[in-house]
């Protein structure tokens, strides 16, 4: 089983935290969503994975060795491809068309997702779906009353189902996926102006391949901040129900309190504050005389005098507030 991954935009809805950090490094609950991606997968498969390809841009050597650690952890091994233009979800997979061989699944890392299902492997392929209010921003597909797909839309502008494709794809036979997604470049047959992964699929089903679908419990979309930020806050619950560790050894409280569920990790100092529910906070963090809720924050950050709430915070930062003395008398209202 081989796994393909492409990555390659550089997340502009998630800006400024994307100039520094490729969209798929950015963390949830203490760990980067491609890597939680990757665990999700995984574990779903319950199958042995070869190899993990990830289509980056140039995101530098430290990021695809981090990608490469991320593919061994999950005991496969790792590879790197790049997409020069964006060019569509055809093309992005093209890019990695040396592990388009036998069962293979695709994979796009700006989701994550909450299932309890097993993919039938021997089926001719599996799209993994959620219904959502608004079709028009997504993929769907159509079905018959055997679950079978009927039809794939990409993006319709009237409505033709709520089944969205969430991003995630299981083929049974990776060389003839290679074979369509090559066809639609040779003639150069777009959607909407790029080679897309749709076109594909519904080329493959009119010569008889039948997909079935999988449908997931929620569907995490991280494509700006706020998505993120309630990702995390699902994630961080998810993680508790499966009573996992998320505080560090270490940790430093003093006079604080953690509102569970909350990921510390390691060498984070909590001074008079309150931190929680639903906050990560990364390495070597110094939070003083704050309250932090709903909120993301990375590494090496030092922020004080503070009230913060469903906020991103990215690392290295230094951010003070300013401390306040009040006397108020009854029926008092202070905003700041």
């Amino acid at each position: 089983m081989n796994i393909i991954i492409p990555m390659a935009g550089r997340g502009t809805r998630l800006r400024p935290h994307t100039i520094t950090v490729p969209k798929p490094l950015v963390p949830v609950a203490g760990k980067p969503i491609v890597q939680r991606l990757v665990e999700d997968i995984v574990q779903t498969l319950q199958t042995k994975v070869d190899n993990i390809g990830f289509v980056i841009g140039d995101f530098g050597a430290e990021t695809e060795q981090h990608l490469i650690e991320v593919a061994e952890a999950a005991g496969a091994k790792g590879h790197i491809f790049y997409q020069d233009q964006p060019l569509g979800t055809a093309h992005a997979i093209l890019c990695a068309a040396e592990l388009l061989r036998g069962k293979t699944v695709v994979a796009f890392a700006d989701t994550l997702f909450k299932a309890n299902f097993h993919i039938d492997a021997n089926a001719d392929g599996i799209i993994w779906t959620h219904r959502v209010a608004d079709p028009s921003k997504y993929g769907v597909v159509k079905l018959n009353e055997k679950n079978i797909i009927t039809e794939f839309v990409e993006k319709p502008s009237t409505f033709v189902s709520d089944m969205a494709i969430i991003g995630i794809y299981y083929f049974k036979d990776g060389d003839y996926l290679l074979n369509e997604l090559q066809y639609l470049l040779d003639n150069d047959i777009k959607d909407k102006g790029e080679y897309q992964l749709t076109s594909a699929l519904e080329n493959m089903k009119q010569k008889d391949s039948q997909f079935t679908i999988a449908s997931v419990e929620e569907w995490l979309d991280c494509g700006n901040k706020e998505m993120t930020v309630y990702t995390n806050q699902r994630i961080l619950e998810f993680c508790a129900d499966r009573q996992e560790n998320l505080v560090a050894k270490g940790v430093i409280l003093e006079n604080s309190l953690i509102v569970p569920p909350c990921f510390i990790d390691s060498g984070v100092v909590l001074r008079n504050s309150v931190v929680g529910p639903h906050v990560s906070i990364g390495k070597n963090t110094h939070i003083t005389n704050s309250v932090v809720r709903n909120s993301i924050i990375q590494n090496n950050n030092h922020i004080s005098n503070k009230v913060l709430q469903d906020s991103m915070i990215g690392s290295h930062t230094n951010i003070r507030g300013k401390a306040s003395d009040y006397s108020l008398g009854d029926y008092s209202t202070v905003e700041a």
